[in-house]
């Protein structure tokens, strides 16, 4: 494999470890979406997948858990189930992904290289799934924030819901995903392309020796 390839590999595994935490931090902070109000400038209040935070200038940040699973609405239900999913797919596919970097010594035996190629390809297209799981909650999220804020229904004094830092998080990591999905299935892809003209070149020479000691025979 080329010098080029295996940067790309180690830059995709790079990245895919980057935008894996970025997923993480995302399902984990409480800032999906804020709300201010001018009655009350000293106060903010933030809601997140799992909690709901009171953010005072004197008493500074007060969260609290949801009390209930079934009380929960449903876009809130389904983003924690997406981006759990998320986390677990982009987890399975680094580990699939691992063993079969060209600087790792694994799959030894006969047909190695095809085996490591396989892994690789599996944990980038694990990457991209998982980097489309997570955009696809928080994209929801957020167009339903968008859709509440623009409401001509709701009178223009009344608070509405703003997008928080963990949807900018949540997006740069499911594109991070993406972009670590591809930059690992590349090289790969690339490597089998160059691989099936040179089998093709040695195949007709076998068949050129062949025909020239059938000819002297």
């Amino acid at each position: 494999m080329d010098t080029w390839a295996c940067a790309l590999e180690l830059l995709g595994m790079l990245v895919y470890a980057g935008a894996w935490l970025c997923v993480l931090a995302t399902t984990l902070l409480p800032q999906w979406l804020t709300m201010s109000t001018a009655l009350l400038p000293v106060e903010s209040y933030r809601l997140g997948l799992w909690e709901t935070c009171v953010v005072q200038d004197v008493r500074g940040t007060e969260c609290r858990a949801y009390d209930s699973l079934l009380g929960l609405s449903t876009e809130l239900k389904l983003s924690r189930i997406l981006m759990c999913v998320s986390l677990a797919v982009g987890m399975l596919g680094m580990l699939v992904a691992i063993p079969g970097l060209y600087l790792v010594n694994s799959c030894g035996e006969h047909g190695g290289s095809r085996t490591k190629r396989a892994l690789t390809v599996t944990g980038g297209v694990l990457g991209m799934l998982a980097g489309v799981l997570c955009l696809v909650p928080v994209s929801y999220m957020a167009h339903l924030a968008v859709i509440h804020f623009f409401d001509e229904k709701v009178p223009d004094v009344v608070p509405r819901w703003e997008f928080g830092d963990a949807m900018f998080c949540g997006w740069a990591g499911g594109l991070l995903l993406i972009l670590a999905g591809l930059l690992l299935v590349n090289p790969c892809l690339c490597s089998q392309t160059e691989a099936q003209p040179a089998q093709q070149r040695r195949y007709q020479a076998v068949s050129a020796s062949y025909r020239k000691h059938s000819e002297y025979v």
